[in-house]
């Protein structure tokens, strides 16, 4: 068991040169007059002129230690006829180095950092499908979450749908200052889609889809032998994709020779209805993003508005939120495993194996929640309400005895099969530094020798406190994935009696419950340890109810990245168990 867990071993993402402030301080005596502090109230880090921002970037990566850009987005002041790109970049064990790239509104272009950090490939291109902001040098900038028909850019400010009502909730429409009415209406069939200036849906050609077939296809050369591969379509509808995810193979024979990931096809723009909610309004909502973790969503969200407002939640709080968290990694790793036993073709026993115990933890979310997998539990300043008579009694059997017993046997059934280790062994594999480079984060990093663990590296809420070791292998393939998940339950196990025998009594709420609450201006970002890896929220106040920007970093998105590096030379059918082992949700995906 000692050979899964690793504390120090493994490739390190290299310490970052002194402090945040430090390397800030460094970023700007480096580049002077093209990179200066963000003096707005509320905000932080340094705004860099466009110009300058691919050699800010390798000095950032190459002198400071900022080797892993985590999150890339954009938004909206076009009050201030503004568009922002935002960057969040980490070393080792530092905070965030937060640097902005401001463009006007008529011509927003800003070069790509693709060449510095892959990890911003789909991340550009939502902020240029979201946004309008072109990423000048992007090997692939098109649309990414809608299709080229699509009109205008979502995320923008003047941006409307056709079933628009008004710029934040409550609706007046609404009940009971108004009449509920039908949408569709005011909005008749036929009237209630917009397309792009130009565009003739009659005419249409499949430009995205015959770009992407045009950049992946390639002829072959064999002893003399000219022949061309062949481009299949994996998905969306398959079930092995895990969700609408299309999957565009380029095959020589079976021997996988390129792949690209097609995403947006369930899409619903989560962002935007965030901003129309108030700050409690969007709970909820998180837990429709990765729906198999939504405890781990709503804390990751609250985190971040806490941090804005700059409240502590109580004492008896925060361990209840932590309890919920490692239960739900241990319900993800479950499910997980499962379902990449399934994917491997040993059809529906691990999984159902597997439910059996997910569906006691779902028991233990439903009397606290009311709910099994959408609890909106969290809450800004706290969590719902505390902790039901008999709850703790029925948790304490399944940490101290029940699940331990369980996770014990599911490895030895698991790990040891011969036709699961001659998939899974060797296949996948994804070096350490490819690893950092392109984002990747949660056991997929893990299982590629980087003992990074936001829990550790950047504590938040009482995770200090606990003791548990960050799971690490050294392989980098498929096989090395499944028993990091594996020893993380046995390290969530671990935080969880540790949680069960410290937590105090007392209050679970800071202030009244309510669901609208003024937050001041500002931005902030919050990243947690999900269960899949690292899940951001990146908000932007302008001291109303409402956020003025709310962003998920989406961690199956980002891990999605390295899938094509993945399966170059495998097999087709590889690649089924390749992507299964990266653990994605589309609902995070898309969003």
């Amino acid at each position: 068991m000692n050979e899964q867990v690793a504390e120090s071993e493994g490739v390190q993402l290299d310490a970052a040169v002194g402090s945040v402030e430090q390397a800030s301080q460094a970023l700007r005596e480096a580049f002077p007059g093209k990179v200066r502090p963000d003096e707005r109230e509320g905000y932080e880090g340094v705004i860099v002129d466009a110009d300058a921002l691919v050699d800010a970037a390798l000095f950032l990566r190459d002198q400071l230690g900022f080797r892993y850009l985590s999150s890339v987005t954009g938004v909206d002041y076009a009050n201030d006829g503004l568009l922002e790109s935002v960057y969040h970049a980490y070393g080792a064990e530092s905070g965030a180095l937060v640097f902005k790239v401001q463009v006007g509104c008529g011509n927003p272009e800003i070069p790509s950092l693709v060449s510095v950090w892959p990890s911003a490939n789909f991340q550009e291109r939502e902020s240029y499908d979201m946004y309008g902001i072109r990423y000048a040098g992007h090997p692939n900038l098109q649309r990414i979450l809608t299709w080229e028909g699509f009109a205008g850019h979502p995320m923008r400010k003047d941006w409307r749908e056709p079933y628009y009502e008004e710029e934040h909730k409550p609706f007046k429409t609404r009940h009971p200052d108004g009449g509920v009415f039908r949408a569709e209406d005011r909005n008749p069939f036929g009237r209630n889609v917009q397309y792009s200036p130009g565009f003739d849906p009659a005419k249409w050609e499949d430009i995205a889809q015959s770009a992407v077939y045009d950049g992946l296809m390639r002829e072959v050369k064999e002893e003399g032998l000219q022949t061309e591969t062949i481009t299949v379509n994996v998905g969306p509808q398959h079930p092995s994709t895990h969700g609408v995810l299309r999957v565009v193979v380029v095959l020589d024979g079976e021997t996988v020779v390129d792949l690209m990931p097609v995403l947006g096809y369930l899409h619903r723009n989560h962002e935007k209805i965030g901003e129309r909610c108030t700050f409690p309004q969007i709970i909820p909502y998180t837990d429709r993003l990765d729906y198999i973790c939504s405890m781990s969503n709503g804390l990751g969200y609250v985190l971040a508005v806490e941090k804005l407002i700059g409240i502590q939640p109580p004492e008896r709080a925060e361990y209840i939120r932590v309890i919920m968290a490692e239960l739900t990694r241990i319900v993800n790793h479950l499910m997980a495993i499962g379902f990449l036993w399934n994917d491997v073709g040993a059809y529906f026993t691990p999984v159902i194996y597997a439910f059996n115990e997910r569906e006691l933890i779902l028991d233990l979310f439903e009397m606290v929640s009311g709910s099994r997998m959408m609890c909106n539990y969290m809450r800004v300043g706290g969590v719902f309400e505390d902790l039901p008579a008999g709850w703790m009694e029925k948790a304490r059997a399944l940490v101290y005895d029940r699940l331990p017993r369980f996770v014990d046997e599911f490895h030895r059934l698991l790990s040891e099969n011969e036709i699961w280790r001659s998939r899974s062994m060797g296949v996948g594999i994804l070096p350490a530094e490819q690893a950092v480079a392109m984002g990747a984060s949660g056991p997929l990093l893990r299982a590629s020798g980087v003992p990074y663990d936001i829990r550790r590296v950047e504590p938040y809420s009482i995770y200090d406190r606990f003791d548990f070791d960050v799971v690490v292998r050294h392989n980098a393939d498929v096989y090395d994935r499944f028993l990091v998940r594996m020893e993380e339950m046995r390290q969530s196990l671990r935080i969880l009696r540790q949680a069960m025998n410290q937590i105090p009594a007392g209050p679970v709420q800071t202030g009244k419950k309510n669901w609208t609450m003024k937050v001041p201006a500002g931005e902030a970002y919050h990243r947690i340890e999900a269960p899949k890896g690292e899940l951001g929220f990146y908000l932007v106040s302008d001291g109303g109810s409402n956020p003025w920007r709310y962003h998920v970093r989406s961690t199956s998105m980002i891990n999605l990245t390295p899938l094509a590096e993945m399966c170059r030379g495998h097999k087709i059918a590889d690649v089924v168990v390749i992507l299964g082992s990266i653990d994605i949700t589309l609902g995070e995906v898309d969003r």
